[in-house]
């Protein structure tokens, strides 16, 4: 056995659990049955694998520091990939993991995405038979933003700027036919998996939970709920009697993420306008949260030290107020990757336990992305020189796992922490 196989041991900074529970008012301590990350397997946005190389074994041993040096009983896995989330999920299972499918395919119209999800039913019931008591299926997360047809817009960035977004979130325009398509998909799963269902909602979305046997939400803490996020979870707790689950959760790793809470990874907009300048095309509102976050000589902040306080407080309140389970988005962002230069530190945007750095095999399709996106975003056509400001650190190893291409951050020893004494 390599020396890297021993558990993970802490090597604490500040006691992040200690801190967070004395900074907690109210609630009744309770806790949470099911302990959690999310696991990305490749979830796709236009046209970009967030988990480029997927390799199983990577995989399986990524499963197991979750649940040995995390100390996690569930992981939530989620991705487009079939053969992926199933490989994944039974990896999870064998480990003794509960398993949380979460088929997830993006920007495609209501029927399209039925029929995904059929086809997800089918595959995973195979797997809910051999362990039959650890196995939850999704129905998806986060419709009304991810699946045409709720609201106005191709894609969810074109939904998020749209002029007409935030009256149908006010009016309450996309309850109706969100619940229509989720009474269909529950229907259909329930004829080809036989075991229990939720689906992941938005606090803007008014799900019916009657016919789902999990009340599921993701859930990001920010400067708008700071006060009030154990009352607003505490909420779903009294109106329905179900448990209630909370599907993701977290803070980015910088200065002033804590007030962007589910909308911090917008920040890559600002670092973009830092690096090329002003960009006409970003949306008034994301222009409008950058101008919240504080920077040093004109740059951002990278603070992990922040984050895991962020996380363990999130945690805290979550338990305090008795939800069942929680997941913390999330465990690795390989499209992410760390920079020492706080210009180019994708890492900084990313709510992931631990910093990735780019990989050997799949950079050259990263700096594609990264021209693409610059391209589509900013109009700017990126020199070979600029780009190559973002692959510092290629196919660099972790020193705490030397056989991993990234390194645990603050959150992922806060969160083990938390977890192990939990």
């Amino acid at each position: 056995m390599k020396k890297y196989e021993f558990s993970f041991a802490l090597s604490r900074t500040e006691d992040y659990t200690e801190n967070a529970e004395a900074r907690l008012k109210g609630g009744v301590t309770e806790k949470l049955k099911h302990k959690g990350v999310c696991y990305d397997v490749g979830r796709v946005m236009l046209g970009e694998d967030w988990r480029p190389n997927y390799d199983p074994k990577i995989v399986s041993r990524e499963l197991r520091i979750i649940k040995n040096d995390l100390h996690c009983n569930a992981v939530r896995i989620q991705g487009l990939n079939l053969d992926r989330l199933l490989t994944a999920s039974d990896i999870a299972l064998k480990l003794g993991l509960e398993a949380w499918i979460s088929p997830e395919m993006w920007d495609k119209t209501q029927d399209e995405t039925l029929e995904y999800l059929k086809k997800a039913a089918s595959a995973v019931e195979e797997i809910r038979t051999r362990f039959p008591e650890r196995v939850v299926f999704s129905l998806g997360s986060e419709l009304t933003l991810f699946t045409q047809g709720f609201v106005e817009g191709k894609n969810v960035f074109e939904r998020l700027s749209g002029p007409s977004f935030f009256t149908n979130i006010r009016t309450g325009a996309h309850n109706a036919p969100l619940n229509s398509f989720l009474a269909r998909a529950n229907e259909a799963v329930k004829d080809r998996f036989h075991g229990p269902i939720t689906y992941f909602s938005l606090p803007f979305e008014a799900v019916d939970w009657g016919p789902l046997d999990f009340v599921g939400v993701d859930h990001y803490r920010d400067a708008r709920i700071a006060d009030s996020y154990g009352k607003l979870v505490q909420k779903y707790l009294s109106e329905h009697n179900k448990p209630i689950v909370i599907g993701e959760f977290g803070c980015c790793t910088y200065r002033g993420a804590e007030k962007l809470g589910g909308q911090g990874f917008m920040i890559a907009f600002g670092m973009m306008q830092d690096y090329l300048g002003p960009i006409k095309n970003v949306p008034p509102n994301i222009s409008e949260m950058l101008r919240m976050l504080p920077k040093v000589d004109g740059h951002y902040i990278r603070d992990e030290a922040l984050q895991a306080r962020e996380v363990v407080d999130q945690l805290v309140v979550l338990d305090s107020f008795g939800v069942d389970g929680a997941f913390v988005f999330t465990f690795v962002s390989p499209n992410s990757t760390y920079n020492e230069d706080s210009r180019f530190d994708g890492d900084m945007g990313s709510y992931s336990l631990v910093k990735s750095y780019p990989e050997t095999a799949t950079n050259p399709e990263r700096i594609r992305q990264i021209q693409r996106t610059t391209k589509d975003f900013a109009g700017i056509e990126l020199t070979t020189e600029q780009l190559a400001k973002f692959t510092s650190d290629i196919g660099k190893h972790g020193t705490t796992y030397p056989d991993m291409t990234w390194e645990p951050k603050e959150s992922f020893r806060a969160v083990a922490e938390y977890y192990r004494n939990h």
